[in-house]
């Protein structure tokens, strides 16, 4: 597995994203300027709510299968290998990771195995995709916590999908949770999202390593970043974080995470969260307090780390 510098690239863009000319402008940009060797494409699916059985992945909030596949032909193109990643979100705005049902069947109630059965044809749509484009890592799914226990359910969806798709195939857990999925050994690859405070990385690094060791298999932060708002370094999961614009903690958040986890040579690469699919006026990125690290000192600072790994 070669080392994975890779950027989230416009996820749960809707329907027609990938079509305009500015998608594939900043695409390329995103190329030039990080010098990134993978992208991360993320396909929506959504649910009403967190307790909905059914998934819808063909309406407007999902990037229709052509211009998918045109975007990770062009991403061919750019010389970028491609981790397709399905990720189903709540309409009512609830986090996926609360999705739940009972744990046990009961009549005119909401169920696991109607829920899996939607989640599985959500997948196998993507995985087909992926393995007809020649997609380098599928992701099976990112941060479900709650569903994590049904552990059955997870082993038969990743053996469904390496039925249709050849490739490596890996699951995202979320912060904190690596230690508790206990079905890696299924997956080809290991991944979470590694949004820590700058102060802790070396203690949740010891503790992830932990379970690296016991499952014996590589690992990458598929989703990793932090907002350039003033405090997000101490708690880079807070998207709901509404301090002024601080360009520099971002900077120096992006500095430390490179720093801590480029001496675990466990750690096999990072999808950094992320860039957009219509970028900003680069003027204006001193007022942009998100995620973004487009005209960022942060920017330059993955520029930096990037070219590191490949040496």
């Amino acid at each position: 597995m070669d080392f994975i510098n890779g950027i989230t690239f416009g996820p749960f863009a809707h329907r027609g994203s990938f079509e305009t000319a500015a998608s594939l402008d900043s695409l390329a940009y995103m190329k030039q300027r990080t010098g990134a060797n993978y992208v991360i494409l993320v396909p929506a699916g959504v649910q009403e709510n967190a307790h909905s059985e059914k998934i819808d992945y063909h309406g407007k909030w999902t990037l229709g299968d052509q211009e998918l596949i045109h975007m990770i032909q062009y991403a061919k193109s750019l010389g970028l290998k491609v981790i397709l990643k399905p990720t189903v979100n709540c309409l009512d705005h609830t986090w996926r990771a609360f999705i739940n049902f009972f744990d046990h069947d009961v009549p005119c109630e909401p169920k696991w195995s109607n829920w899996f059965q939607s989640y599985t044809a959500f997948q196998l749509h993507f995985a087909k995709i992926a393995q007809e484009t020649g997609c380098d890592i599928f992701i099976a799914g990112c941060e479900m916590v709650m569903s994590e226990r049904r552990e059955e359910e997870w082993r038969k969806l990743i053996a469904d999908i390496k039925s249709v798709y050849k490739g490596q195939v890996s699951y995202n857990t979320d912060k904190y949770q690596e230690e508790h999925v206990t079905w890696w050994d299924c997956v080809d690859i290991i991944s979470s999202s590694g949004y820590y405070p700058i102060t802790d990385w070396d203690q949740e690094l010891d503790r992830i390593e932990a379970v690296i060791k016991k499952f014996n298999k590589p690992f990458f932060f598929a989703e990793t970043g932090c907002m350039s708002s003033r405090g997000s370094s101490k708690i880079p999961n807070d998207w709901t974080l509404h301090g002024a614009v601080d360009l520099d903690e971002q900077a120096q958040w992006y500095r430390e995470m490179f720093e801590k986890t480029l001496k675990r040579g466990w750690v096999s690469g990072y999808g950094l969260w992320d860039w957009s699919w219509n970028l900003y006026h680069p003027g204006d990125a001193d007022k942009n307090g998100g995620y973004d690290i487009f005209g960022k000192p942060a920017e330059t600072v993955v520029q930096e780390y990037f070219s590191k790994t490949l040496i």
